[in-house]
């Protein structure tokens, strides 16, 4: 009776121990057998930092801006013109009549007083505007290279942690056979390891396949190639720093968020251009100089050449549907910018307290599944499974302790991934790295 079970269950069990290695070594190969060198975070985000292009863009975006405030507080061009006045239609001679003349003169626009002042403020506020963007992107890029980074590593520890459990099952599946060929067991409880072998492996193939997309994540990032491997150090240190108040976080992120400069940057510019629209209501005005050449008539007498200045100005003839309204469109946008800032504010704050609460959250988590669930999870594992061997525990009983301890397992390093987020989140979020008391 014992050797035709062991016929008939054996089989079943090689077959999943054989898969079990072979998706094992296929899974975590491509982890750790195509690189050598870790990719600590800091040199992910210099990396990142150095070579991204989107930031690089937002750089020449920027330089090309601090180009434009030297031609907008610039003088339009002069006009030179060279002109033939008054020729005989007949013969075209010059010596016909007294009026004829070659004139060579030259006009100048001058904006009235304070417009170029203006165009060159709005300008450089719109360049410096540019400037803050750089910033704020960078900012961004490096929260999201720290963010994707974690999860890398969150990922390679889910993958080790699934591992482990497998062998363990395999060990539940060989002492739940003996008992089954000695007559102790049950075959349900063969069937039900090998049933938690096989949920690890399906579990081990989709948390392989989120690590392979958050490594070509971190490649996009860093402008390198999306198939290029990533194998992260095995151990980091617990953030162990102390964060500052919510309070001084507020005020750090006021003064120092580039994106909150941007958007006063902006307001400045607005109120630039509101200026620049009401000076549009004073004419501009153009100096002219001709000078009149004259030959001399048929008899050879000569004739006095002739000098002519020219003084014009624009006139705001239709200030009503064009200045007025320049004006209340100039308010309008100067009023957008104002909330803006205030949203972004608002959303900024937020984000603060959102990231403290976060890792106030995961920092007890950690603790408490460090100190207090795993040890105990641990020791209710061994506890069952020698209970099990001699009788006196239920498969099912053992299975579920065993299940409850990985899930904790993976929640442990869940939450030490979260602090270290929630931290990069907050340096992103008050727009400088010291988060510190």
């Amino acid at each position: 009776m014992r050797l035709r079970r062991s016929n008939r269950h054996g089989p079943i069990t090689t077959t999943i121990l054989f898969l079990t290695i072979l998706c094992s070594g296929y899974a975590w190969s491509g982890v750790s057998g195509r690189d050598v060198v870790s990719l600590q975070l800091s040199e992910a985000r210099s990396r990142a930092l150095s070579s991204n292009p989107s930031l690089a863009e937002m750089r020449e975006r920027y330089q090309a801006l601090t180009h434009i405030a030297s031609q907008a507080g610039s003088l339009p061009d002069p006009v030179i013109s060279l002109n033939a006045m008054n020729f005989p239609s007949d013969d075209f001679d010059r010596n016909q009549e007294p009026m004829t003349q070659l004139q060579l003169g030259v006009s100048q626009m001058f904006p009235f007083p304070g417009k170029l002042s203006l165009r060159e403020d709005i300008a450089m506020f719109e360049a410096e505007a540019a400037l803050y963007s750089v910033e704020e992107m960078r900012l961004n890029l490096d929260r999201n290279v720290a963010v994707t980074w974690w999860e890398i590593y969150y990922l390679d520890r889910s993958v080790e942690t699934v591992l482990k459990n497998q062998g363990l099952l395999r060990q539940f599946i060989k002492i739940a056979e003996t008992k089954y060929e000695v007559g102790n067991g049950l075959q349900q409880d063969v069937l039900l390891a090998q049933l938690e072998l096989s949920k690890l492996l399906d579990q081990e193939i989709m948390l392989t396949s989120m690590r392979e997309k958050r490594v070509i994540r971190l490649n996009v990032l860093m402008d390198v190639s999306p198939d290029t491997p990533a194998k992260l150090p095995t151990t980091m240190p617990a953030f162990a720093g102390t964060i500052a108040s919510e309070t001084a976080l507020y005020g750090r992120a006021l003064s120092s968020r580039p994106l909150l400069l941007e958007e006063k940057a902006s307001i400045s510019a607005s109120e630039s251009r509101l200026a620049l629209a009401k000076k549009d209501y004073y004419p501009d005005f153009k100096l002219g100089l001709l000078y009149g050449n004259r030959d001399e008539d048929d008899f050879g007498r000569s004739r006095q050449d002739f000098l002519s200045v020219m003084v014009s100005v624009n006139v705001p003839l239709y200030a009503g549907t064009k200045q007025s309204q320049a004006i209340a469109q100039r308010s309008r946008e100067l009023a957008k910018s104002q909330y803006s800032l205030i949203d972004q504010r608002n959303l900024i704050l937020a984000s603060i307290s959102r990231s403290l609460t976060e890792y106030e959250q995961a920092t007890k988590q950690l603790h408490l599944y460090g100190e207090g669930i795993l040890p105990q999870a641990r020791q209710t594992v061994d506890s069952m499974l020698s209970g099990y061997q001699v009788n006196e525990v239920d498969f099912l009983n053992l299975i579920g302790s065993q299940l409850t301890l990985f899930n904790y397992e993976l929640l442990y390093w869940k939450a030490f991934t979260e602090i270290n987020q929630s931290t990069s989140r907050l340096a992103a979020a008050i727009g400088e790295e010291n988060i510190y008391e």
